[in-house]
């Protein structure tokens, strides 16, 4: 059995831990076996599975290890002590630098670049920028195989002539084509909500990058026009308190629930208008391949690459510039139009990929490549 490394900061049910999963799950492990290394010491929501499925997980404490000079030094150790690990697959963007140096001295043949997104936080700096340079240039040294979302992510982390796999991030078909069939009367138990309630959701982590801010501030909109709706979050991170605050300040308690983290994304989608997403960046997200899957139409900012419009009528791009009132109106036409059949969408999603099934094995011939 070949064990992978996978060096990931967290397991929570984030976009890129969620394909992490999905792959792990559809996986051959007969043959392939993945642990994993976190950033971090608290519980994650896929501990429990990763475990269950075999899995073995390491921890790097963030306070113990304060320094990127001490975290590649911790690495280095679990993968010296652990040995043999037959690939490290690292997916944490930049950071992959130091991962990947850890691999390296510590002899690992096989070193894995995942890259998962199209932007980052440390472009806004110019000491960010030269971060951005040094790393880059590690990376693309000590990699052995190079790995991206989608196109924009690779262009974004590798150097041009680098031969970069796209694997795509594949959902389970089966758990998300018929899953309008989930649809139930009040499956969010809210007893305003009448069979003409626009349901609005957005889900993925509260963070920065999510701009949920602006969702917040689309909700009161609506509000002022007495548009009859109920949006829900799914999903946490650090700015959920303040999120919240802000929700009660503007007094759209009764119009916003935060449900929380939550395992049921397909329920969620069957039982949504529609999604939101007026993210700042992103790579190739997970979600929008899981609403496109399910025939729930999204509406998202012109920031993420166009190339996550899968040809199914279901996506639409605003500018984070635009009026509220574009906003709203390019949501109304999107409710109107018409999906495709659940057999029309699986057409198109074998067609370009995004079967689970078909990344695994572009993921095992990767995997395949090199012997110890």
């Amino acid at each position: 059995m070949k064990r992978i490394l996978q060096v990931v900061g967290t397991m929570d049910r984030a976009g890129a831990e969620t394909m992490i999963m999905s792959l792990y799950r559809a996986i051959d492990r007969s043959e392939y076996q993945f642990d994993f290394v976190y950033f971090t010491e608290r519980p994650c929501s896929f501990d429990d599975e990763i475990l269950k499925l075999g899995g073995k997980i390491y921890r790097i404490s963030e306070k113990k290890s304060k320094t990127t000079i001490s975290r590649t030094y911790r690495l280095y150790k679990i993968i010296k002590k652990n040995k043999p690990f037959h690939a490290v697959h690292c997916h944490q963007l930049f950071s992959n630098a130091f991962h990947l140096t850890a691999a390296y001295f510590s002899g690992i043949k096989q070193r894995i670049a995942h890259s998962h997104n199209t932007s980052d936080i440390n472009s806004e700096t110019l000491i960010g920028k030269f971060y951005q340079g040094f790393a880059r240039k590690i990376i693309n040294t000590l990699a052995t195989d190079f790995i991206s979302c989608g196109y924009e992510a690779g262009k974004f982390l590798f150097y041009p002539k680098r031969d970069v796999l796209f694997i795509p991030n594949a959902v389970n078909v089966k758990k998300f084509l018929n899953v309008k069939q989930l649809k139930t009367e009040n499956f969010f138990n809210i007893p305003s909500i009448t069979p003409g309630t626009l349901i609005l959701s957005q889900i993925g982590r509260l963070m920065p990058v999510k701009n949920v801010e602006f969702t917040i501030n689309f909700a009161e909109y609506l509000k002022n026009c007495k548009v009859d709706f109920h949006l829900f979050f799914a999903g946490s991170g650090r700015l959920e308190k303040s999120l919240k605050a802000l929700v009660i300040e503007k007094k759209l308690d009764k119009n916003i629930t935060f449900l929380g983290v939550r395992s049921d994304v397909e329920k969620i989608l069957a039982n949504s208008d529609a999604l939101l997403m007026p993210s700042f960046h992103e790579g190739f997200p997970v979600i929008l391949v899981e609403c496109q899957t399910s025939g729930t139409p999204a509406l998202i900012s012109n920031r993420i690459s166009n190339e996550v419009d899968l040809g199914m009528n279901l996506i639409s791009f605003c500018s984070l510039e635009d009026s509220f009132e574009v906003w709203f109106n390019n949501l109304n036409k999107l409710i109107k139009t018409k999906a495709l059949n659940s057999d029309k969408r699986h057409e198109i999603l074998k067609k370009k990929g995004f079967d689970i099934d078909f990344s695994v094995k572009l993921l095992e011939k990767i995997y395949q490549k090199t012997k110890i």
